[in-house]
């Protein structure tokens, strides 16, 4: 047998196999359907559907007051801004004027919510690719935050707390020295990360020049939030739309050029650090006064078409709602920044290896029924 039989013996074949949608790595139940050539990625197709329960449609069976305690059960890591979301289109579909106290309160509680979802990100992303320690750090600082969140609501994940005029009930008493420990303390942790993860060389190999996204397919994807500024992209809606009390203090929009999977695990690291400045300008200034703005006992909205959108720890949410004038939207539709940001995970990984996908995936920091609404 001549040398180009046996070449053409050993062809590449393309194959397909599935990861999830009971992989630990996809995070919950995502399904993708992968073909690929030996180790190297060729495609990359999300299925969806799995946990799929129709908040959209549930939400005009339901009044105003009600559809704000569906949202906290889609990207369940950010439920507190999810719910602060909607208060707020309602609010300004009322034209009603909230307190700054409700403000302040919202913007506080918001950031501790986006430091929760990044320890929890950081904590399984360095699980996902081998690193098991990150995780037990990573929740060990985040159930900080859930301790002061139960005792001012009740609730540790799926929080009930933004009511549309401002707040179910004011702070606990310990609110502000609570939070002021965790400030302290997570000061000394956060420098952890980078020693324990951050600067490894063997997580840095992996991590660097892996599932690359250039600016322009950033904003052609409409990715957001830390994937769309790891690529240079500046769309952190609390600078460009700002609400509750962003206007009101100092941060900065942490931006990357990059676009690899390092640079989005860099984005949410250096976020952590922002997200303490803010609380910190904050905490001693709670102004006095009411912690919600009178309403209706049965909101109803003037017919028309309203849009709001905010930072979730994942990027940008918008909420759109179709008013007919009755109790209930006609219509409500939300962008989550879930689906968008998968959208582009075909883009990124098609070339790379299949424990590439592991990294790149985490670093886009899925929550499925983010996605699977």
């Amino acid at each position: 047998m001549d040398t180009t039989t046996i070449k053409n013996n050993f062809r590449s074949e393309e194959y397909q196999i599935n990861m999830g949608p009971q992989h630990p790595a996809t995070h919950g139940v995502l399904r993708l359907l992968l073909t690929i050539d030996g180790e190297i990625i060729k495609r990359v197709e999300p299925d969806l559907g799995y946990i799929h329960r129709s908040i959209e449609k549930m939400c005009e069976r339901d009044s105003y007051q009600q559809i704000v305690h569906l949202t906290d059960r889609m990207d369940y890591l950010s439920s507190h801004i999810n719910n602060e979301a909607v208060c707020l289109t309602v609010e300004n579909a009322l034209q009603l004027e909230i307190p700054e106290r409700v403000k302040v309160i919202r913007t506080i509680i918001g950031e501790l919510t986006r430091i929760a979802s990044h320890t929890l990100w950081w904590g399984v992303m360095g699980m996902d690719v081998g690193a098991l320690t990150t995780y037990f750090y990573g929740f060990r600082d985040r159930e900080l935050i859930n301790d002061i969140f139960e005792e001012t609501c009740g609730a540790r994940l799926t929080m009930n707390y933004n009511i549309p005029g401002g707040l179910m009930f004011d702070i606990h008493p310990n609110f502000v020295k609570r939070t002021k420990e965790f400030i302290a303390h997570f000061k000394t942790k956060l420098p952890e990360y980078d020693l324990l993860l951050t600067g490894n060389i063997i997580f840095q190999k992996r991590m660097e020049g892996i599932g690359i996204l250039s600016k322009e397919d950033a904003i052609s994807f409409g990715a957001s939030g830390p994937v769309g500024r790891a690529s240079g992209y500046s769309c952190d809606v609390r600078k460009h739309h700002s609400y509750s009390a962003y206007d009101k203090v100092t941060f900065n929009e942490v931006l990357k050029t990059e676009g690899d999977t390092f640079a989005r695990y860099q984005v949410r690291i250096l976020e952590m650090w922002e997200s303490l400045s803010i609380i910190e300008q904050l905490i001693d200034n709670i102004p006095e006064g009411e912690f919600f703005a009178k309403t209706n006992t049965v909101i109803k909205l003037t017919e028309g078409e309203y849009y709001q959108k905010v930072e979730t720890a994942r990027g940008e949410l918008g909420v759109y709602i179709v008013s007919t004038g009755t109790k209930n939207p006609y219509r409500m539709k939300f962008r989550s920044p879930g689906f968008s940001n998968l959208s582009l995970l075909n883009h990124i990984a098609v070339g790379g290896k299949i424990g590439d996908l592991v990294a790149t995936m985490a670093t886009l920091d899925l929550v499925i029924p983010d996605i699977d609404r």
